[in-house]
């Protein structure tokens, strides 16, 4: 049975307009998620909403806890992801208040945990395809009936943070044609995964990051005022998913069962300990013999 999860980010904190809502904390073996999660239903089907930066942005992108908000949501059951955030354009044709459904990414962080399989069981999964197909159509239907400007397909650039680029950093991402650069996709993408669960990325752009001539800096304010005209937008989108994306799932997705040929470790040497740490991750697999 699935059910969705929603990561909000920067501008999104909250949705408005639910019923039964409830918010939910959540111990996980990493450590505290980013804040509790909300458990509430839109149109008669439930789903999670967790804020990543926590409500009222706290948490800066380097210090987020990847691996406890993608645990936290899988204990509540969770199937599927829509993960929505703010992020630098790096290409002329994607203006502010253009929504990206992004397919890859590029991953230049490099302070973050990123594995749930960091000690005693060692497992390598694939991230040629990041993405969930199913969820990037669920979106693009939400996005065209909305009305609102996008791109399906692009090249998401996570950058360490939390300052923004260099000129010379920008026009390096430019030059590997990147689409957009963001701070908190990685490596939330590659734990989704290792959970076996789908994922999808909307990224909403609030700016030309430094490279366009008449966008030399960034700035906080510029970023805020984008953020409050599509975060109605991200909101409006996000209901129409929910209403909807279970209509566009399948049986295949690299996500699914991805676990099966990525555990590597010698069953025999898997300490009880490490199993029970990572129960909720790969209990399916691990309990194979």
């Amino acid at each position: 049975m699935s059910k969705l999860g929603i990561i909000g980010g920067s501008g999104l904190y909250n949705i408005e307009g639910l019923s039964n809502e409830k918010w939910i904390k959540v111990k996980t073996p990493w450590g505290e998620p980013s804040d509790q999660i909300l458990e509430a239903k839109f149109a008669k089907q439930s789903f999670c909403f967790i804020p990543r930066h926590g409500r009222g942005h706290l948490i800066s992108p380097s210090n987020i806890n990847f691996r406890a908000n993608i645990d936290a949501l899988k204990q509540r059951g969770v199937t599927d992801i829509i993960s929505v955030s703010a992020v630098g354009s790096l290409k002329e044709e994607l203006e502010p208040g253009k929504f990206v459904i992004i397919d890859q990414f590029i991953d230049r962080t490099f302070a973050r945990k990123k594995t749930f399989f960091d000690n005693e069981i060692v497992a390598h999964v694939s991230m040629a395809h990041p993405t969930s197909k199913s969820l990037m159509d669920a979106c693009e239907s939400s996005i065209k009936k909305l009305k609102i400007p996008f791109q399906r397909g692009g090249t998401y650039v996570a950058m360490e943070g939390p300052q923004f680029s260099s000129l010379a950093e920008s026009q390096l991402y430019r030059s590997w044609k990147a689409d957009v650069i963001g701070m908190t996709n990685m490596p939330e993408a590659k734990l989704a995964r290792e959970a076996e669960i789908r994922y999808a990325s909307i990224s909403m752009v609030t700016d030309y990051d430094c490279w366009h001539p008449d966008h030399v800096e960034v700035d906080v304010n510029m970023v805020v005022q984008t953020l409050i005209k599509n975060a109605s937008n991200a909101q409006n989108m996000i209901k129409e998913v929910i209403k909807t994306y279970k209509d566009f799932s399948v049986d295949k997705d690299p996500a699914n069962n991805c676990l099966d040929v990525a555990v590597i470790t010698d069953p025999k040497l898997r300490t009880k300990k490490t199993i029970k740490k990572i129960k909720n991750i790969a209990g399916r697999v691990l309990s194979k013999k």
